[in-house]
């Protein structure tokens, strides 16, 4: 009889202790464990003190309180300066020891547990517009990052001219850590440049008569304002060199355009007078390239000046349309084209303004 009670009791303790196990894996891991069941998000934009980084896991709901974290910290002797700024994924029950250790700055002044966040700098003209796209994406405010670049202790560093830094940020998705300064953004980026700019495209880069790649990625920010359909860009591309080798001026609208900044943003038809600005940057006025880049350009456009098609083109007009280029050697054929264009665009503004 005695032993057929202990058989229940210990059947009835199994029963309940499996019923109500996460309950007791809380009760004796509550401690030891994060409470949190799902993954937990946080961003420290400052290197957090031990009662900031306490006070945000209890808010968030990742530990209960913070006793064992902090006698954890204390009882391994732990430098309470050393934790790190950054953004953070918490995923449940982590342990306590794993918590606190992901915090820590490594050899790089990163947190052992720091994730990288997306940052994205695309449709960006200058400096101060590569600034503004990243701030929103790391912890360098855009002042920051547009007095670093617009320092001369860093174009003398990385080796180009203020005018020429664009050409160093080649724009798409990369993974960065999220207090990543504007020094490490920039250095980050050089290593790209490097790591793009190989033997074989340098061998390229002189084969069609540049010295520099800042002067390559010069000619592709006109191919890129010039036309968005990719199949196009070698055709423009040898067109401007063809030019250059004729030692004509490459009379480019977005380079006087860009002299006006926004000013002609939403203006349909570019007059003659738009042309009359005297800056650097006007190819109607001054021969050889601009000082730099008009826009930051893709690795897409880059390889297309490198791999120019083989065109004798010096001329370019706009199709009916509004969709692509017709190009032309001649200019008798040139203005024929200009003729038709001129003529569409008339019919064009006429319907549209009623």
């Amino acid at each position: 009889m005695f032993k057929r009670l202990i058989v229940i009791f210990l059947f009835l303790f199994a029963f309940l202790s499996f019923y109500n196990r996460n309950y007791i894996i809380r009760l004796f891991k509550e401690d030891t464990r994060t409470i949190n069941t799902s993954e937990v998000k946080l961003l420290f934009r400052e290197d957090p003190s031990l009662d900031e980084l306490i006070s945000r896991l209890i808010a968030n709901e990742i530990i209960l309180n913070g006793t064992h974290f902090r006698d954890y910290v204390i009882g391994n002797k732990i430098d309470v300066n050393n934790f790190a700024a950054g953004k953070y994924i918490i995923l449940s029950q982590t342990q306590i020891s794993s918590l606190v250790n992901g915090f820590l700055k490594d050899d790089d002044g990163n947190g052992k547990s720091e994730v990288k966040v997306n940052v994205d700098f695309n449709r960006c003209n200058n400096i101060q517009d590569i600034a503004s796209n990243i701030s929103n994406c790391i912890l360098a405010d855009s002042s920051e990052i547009a007095s670093y670049l617009s320092d001369k202790k860093t174009h003398d560093f990385y080796g180009f001219t203020y005018e020429q830094m664009p050409a160093l940020f080649l724009p798409e998705r990369y993974l960065m850590y999220f207090d990543t300064d504007a020094k490490k953004f920039t250095s980050f980026m050089a290593n790209e440049f490097k790591n793009f700019w190989n033997e074989d495209r340098i061998k390229k880069m002189k084969s069609i008569g540049f010295n520099l790649p800042s002067e390559v990625v010069t000619i592709a920010s006109i191919v890129y304002s010039e036309s968005k359909i990719k199949s196009e860009w070698p055709i423009i591309a040898k067109l401007y060199i063809n030019r250059l080798n004729k030692g004509m001026r490459l009379q480019s609208d977005p380079t006087f355009k860009f002299c006006w900044g926004n000013k002609l943003n939403g203006v349909e038809r570019l007059l003659n007078k738009h042309k009359e600005i005297d800056c650097p940057y006007n190819t109607y006025k001054y021969f050889g390239l601009p000082p730099g880049p008009i826009c930051l350009v893709s690795r897409d456009v880059i390889d297309s000046v490198l791999n120019p098609a083989d065109v004798d083109y010096i001329f370019m007009c706009g199709r009916p349309g509004g969709k692509g280029h017709n190009f032309a050697v001649t200019n008798t054929e040139h203005e024929k084209n200009v003729q038709i264009y001129r003529s569409w665009l008339k019919k064009y503004l006429l319907k549209k303004n009623g």
